[in-house]
């Protein structure tokens, strides 16, 4: 089973980036904000906006699913790699270069996501041993 963890995480990662995605489509179709009804209808007939709230559905139930499945710390953590994903999507779909601060989080989030994916496995094996 642990070999499809891999595509859970992936198919996590597809939906969060296209939620995010579709959200900034759905913002920038919103633009200009003016709170009247024809705004409200702008959104509501755009559909990036339910694009957007099927990416999140799927990410939920995705996320539901390995959860019940894969260990709570590296799943949360490998969740945040949709963080990195999003960053790289914005740069190539909305032309925004990722600054010094963006790189360096990122790979701030990959380390973490290494290091606590060492410990899960560190605790797997002590775990085996004292079985």
């Amino acid at each position: 089973m642990k070999k499809y963890y891999p595509i859970g995480f992936l198919f996590l990662l597809f939906f969060d980036t296209l939620g995010q995605t579709g959200f900034k489509f759905s913002a920038n179709y919103a633009e200009p904000v003016n709170y009247s009804f024809a705004w409200v209808m702008r959104i509501l007939t755009n559909k990036w906006i339910y694009m957007t709230c099927i990416s999140y559905l799927g990410a939920f139930l995705t996320w539901m699913i390995l959860l019940k499945k894969v260990p709570v710390g590296p799943a949360f953590a490998a969740s945040r790699l949709q963080i990195i994903t999003v960053m790289f999507v914005s740069h190539y779909i909305f032309n925004e270069p990722p600054k010094l601060n963006h790189i360096l989080g990122a790979i701030v989030i990959l380390c973490g996501v290494f290091f606590l994916a060492l410990a899960e496995k560190k605790l797997a094996k002590n775990k085996e041993q004292i079985d």
